[in-house]
């Protein structure tokens, strides 16, 4: 039905302001509507009531807004992690997770949105159950954008808002670079949601052309490096699709990104007994980063149904959080979340895509 229109959420301000002249509207209808879009997240032209209504069956006409199917919703009993399972225009699924948790300073409530980059994930981690639905294709941007839009109009109706946004959903974002950095920008500029930079982390397993990239950018976001092992053979059996980059250069340009914008650079390393949790493991992990503005977030493993690896104990992780901290590093250890509702690693849109190809 709207594959001869316009999907008017891709577009910067600029472009959705040379659309519109382009179809008759006047030049300032650029802003407006970008304002509808971004910052109020109109659903319908019809909310657009500062638009004439000619004006606005000309939109009809000729574009429309993208929004999601919800396919399945999931709560948390025990900690709230809310996990949305959308369907795509192509019908493909994503999922997006919404994380709420407690501000250790005053308290309040504060919502956290993990968003997607990709249909699947080409990175085959060993640890992620996403692999097991193979690698579709990039989400867009307006794709990309409606995980935020979703959620936020959601949330807007119980008078909250989001706080903070994490890019280590499905797929790897750095692989999707053009659409995830278009996609920020929209999210930053005034006229949208306005988001702060220190609210917005990318997670990335490091590609080292990307990572360069990245430090050019104007944008001085957070920035995550799933590292998740201190040496090359290592992180070749955890992370396969990462053999052709050098754990060394990987390091390199996340301290880079670290210097340049003076942002803390994390590193995030999902503890998995016998693997990764050696001495000289350590050892590497203190020569890398002691006196560095890094933190090492040590995780804890969730296990999947096609893997065998063994998930560490509590008291092994306190236990190798301490040794690292001997060393004079900053450490510290994520819990999990949503774990019972499989909110980790893709699980959800994992399962619904086996059910859809065991019915054809």
């Amino acid at each position: 039905m709207n594959n001869e229109k316009i999907n008017i959420l891709n577009l910067t301000q600029e472009e959705l302001t040379e659309l519109l002249v382009s179809l008759g509207l006047k030049k300032f209808y650029g802003k407006e509507v970008f304002i509808w879009l971004h910052k109020k997240i109109a659903r319908s032209f019809d909310e657009m009531t500062n638009l004439s209504l000619k004006d606005r069956e000309i939109l009809k006409e000729k574009t429309y807004i993208p929004f999601f199917n919800l396919l399945k919703y999931q709560v948390s009993k025990i900690d709230k992690t809310e996990k949305f399972l959308f369907e795509l225009e192509d019908g493909g699924t994503i999922e997006t997770v919404l994380l709420r948790h407690k501000d250790s300073k005053n308290k309040e409530i504060r919502n956290t949105l993990c968003v997607s980059s990709q249909v699947g994930c080409p990175v085959k981690c060993s640890f992620c159950a996403t692999v097991l639905s193979g690698y579709m294709r990039n989400l867009s941007v307006s794709e990309i954008l409606n995980q935020v839009y979703t959620v936020e109009r959601r949330l807007r109706k119980k008078g909250e808002t989001l706080n903070n946004l994490v890019f280590m959903g499905m797929g790897e974002p750095l692989f999707n670079y053009d659409n995830l950095i278009a996609a920020i920008h929209i999210l930053r500029d005034r006229n949208g949601l306005n988001f702060p930079t220190d609210g917005i982390t990318v997670s990335t397993v490091g590609p080292v052309n990307q990572l360069k990239k990245l430090r050019e950018e104007h944008l001085k976001i957070q920035l995550t490096i799933s590292l998740h092992a201190a040496t090359q053979a290592a992180r070749n059996c955890i992370i396969p699709h990462m053999h052709m980059y050098a754990i060394e250069d990987v390091v390199k340009q996340a301290l880079s990104y670290s210097q340049r914008h003076n942002r803390k650079v994390v590193f995030a390393y999902l503890l998995l007994p016998g693997i990764n949790d050696r001495s000289s493991d350590i050892r590497q992990l203190a020569k890398w980063f002691k006196g560095k503005n890094v933190m090492i977030n040590v995780l804890q493993y969730n296990p999947t149904s096609n893997s065998k690896i063994r998930a560490p104990q509590k008291q092994e992780m306190v236990a190798f959080k301490h040794q690292l901290e001997q060393t004079g590093l900053e450490v510290t250890m994520r819990v999990s979340h949503g774990r019972e509702i499989k909110a980790a690693c893709g699980q959800l849109a994992n399962t619904y895509n086996k059910a859809k190809k065991q019915q054809k």
